[in-house]
């Protein structure tokens, strides 16, 4: 059936209250674009969702064409061109509401976290948040969501208390632990292949002022500060998150003049402990990077922390740091003509190594260190490889291929399990999603004994 045989334009005007831009109108363009221009996706149709009825509608529309649909607020986990589909916009449902006595939030699917950090802070609390205000909560989330608290409270997935879902047969349905709990075990790290979340329900944390910043050194130390950081990590309390960013600094006013133009060793770090105790446990990476070239960490208000990080072209997983992945990730950024800018050495662990026996699937939880290389260059893929696991995580993948080293083989099964009790058909779709295990075949020679 073609999608105009199918009338799927026209059901599509006649169901949503919201607006439908359809190939050819005026704000088609505009609403069809991703985040990355290196994505050009050619939706049937874009809607706009200015309710949950319109994402109910949708959805029941596009299956009943055999239409496939996908779901984007914000745009930034769009890798993939969602060619063909219907395109279901979200970012008009922003709606944040905390419940400071309870210590949750709850929020629409086209929230960010700026929204989210703010309201929350007016009663002395802190989402799980990741390191930009401008990324989505919902897809962050539903990937796992790793930000700057992360090894205090553990993935943001796991502080998910309840949702509301659009299933493929266009219900909206409540899960938690208590409701529809293999979906609810699903949602919380398996990403967006199950339903069109349309509110979503997590728990807050008392952290009002945060101890954070970054410390400049000159990058010849790179070596010096990653082997120190090897051992460093082994010990770090779960307050304190820290990375190491390799890079060479842009040549710009918005760049401190010590360190403007030049390649330099940056330690970042946020601590939830206090000050005085995040300087002392500090004090060994500090010594071990010679003279500071710049230092801002500073006691600021938990959502004035600036803790951006790499864009994730590649992110790696790694159970230690070698001397071999330390002398590749020293050399990635050295010399002017690098087509390398920065590498980041990131610790995890703590709570985040830790979940609750009913947590969800987000994987390879154990692994201490993460690795993100800013560039696809092949000789520092090539070089990265010996030393990581493998494995990857969601909320970095922009490679469909690699969807299932995010997860643990039982999780994969588990998860492909619930994708096909909820979405058979494969309706939900997108670039990172979870396949429907395979149908269930009557066994040939118990049917005949």
């Amino acid at each position: 059936m073609s999608v105009a045989g199918g009338g799927v334009w026209r059901r599509l005007r006649a169901g949503v209250a919201g607006v439908v831009h359809l190939p050819g109108d005026g704000g088609y363009d505009q609403a069809r674009r991703a985040l990355y221009d290196s994505v050009d996706p050619w939706p049937v149709a874009v809607v706009e969702a200015g309710a949950a009825g319109d994402v109910r509608a949708a959805v029941e529309v596009a299956a009943g064409c055999g239409v496939p649909v996908v779901v984007q607020a914000t745009g930034h986990g769009t890798h993939v061109p969602c060619d063909g589909a219907v395109l279901v916009r979200t970012g008009r449902l922003d709606e944040v509401v905390v419940d400071a006595a309870a210590r949750v939030a709850r929020v629409g699917p086209g929230a960010r976290w700026g929204q989210v950090v703010a309201a929350a802070a007016a009663h002395g609390l802190a989402p799980l948040c990741g390191s930009s205000p401008d990324v989505g909560v919902t897809g962050f989330t539903l990937g796992g969501g790793v930000g700057w608290l992360a090894r205090r409270y553990g993935f943001a997935a796991d502080s998910v208390t309840g949702a509301r879902v659009v299933t493929a047969d266009g219900r909206e349905v409540a899960v938690d632990a208590a409701r529809h709990a293999d979906l609810f075990w699903a949602l919380r790290g398996g990403g967006g292949s199950f339903g069109v979340v349309t509110s979503l329900t997590f728990r807050l944390y008392p952290v009002r002022e945060v101890y954070a910043g970054a410390v400049y050194f000159a990058a010849e130390r790179a070596a010096e500060v990653l082997g120190c950081y090897r051992e460093w990590t082994r010990s770090a309390p779960d307050w304190l998150s820290t990375a190491v960013l390799l890079r060479r600094m842009p040549d710009s006013a918005e760049v401190p003049a010590a360190v403007r133009g030049r390649g330099a060793v940056v330690l970042k770090a946020l601590s939830c402990g206090g000050a005085e105790r995040a300087e002392r446990v500090l004090r060994p990476l500090r010594a071990v990077g010679g003279p500071v070239l710049y230092d801002d960490v500073a006691p600021v208000p938990f959502g004035d922390a600036a803790m951006g990080g790499v864009r994730p072209a590649q992110v790696e997983l790694a159970g230690d740091l070698p001397d071999g992945l330390i002398g590749v990730l020293a050399g990635a950024v050295e010399g002017a003509g690098s087509p390398v800018s920065a590498v980041e050495v990131r610790h995890w662990g703590g709570a985040m190594a830790r979940p609750a026996a009913d947590a969800g699937p987000v994987g390879h939880r154990g692994v201490p260190l993460s690795v993100t290389l800013d560039e696809r260059v092949p000789h520092l893929v090539e070089g990265v490889a010996p030393y990581v696991t493998g494995g990857s995580f969601l909320n970095f993948l922009d490679d469909p291929s690699r969807v299932e080293s995010a997860y643990t083989a039982a999780d994969w099964r588990a998860l492909r399990e619930v994708r096909r009790a909820w979405d058979p058909g494969g309706v939900f779709g997108g670039g990172l999603t979870v396949p429907p295990a395979d149908p269930v075949t009557a066994d040939p020679v118990a049917a005949t004994a």
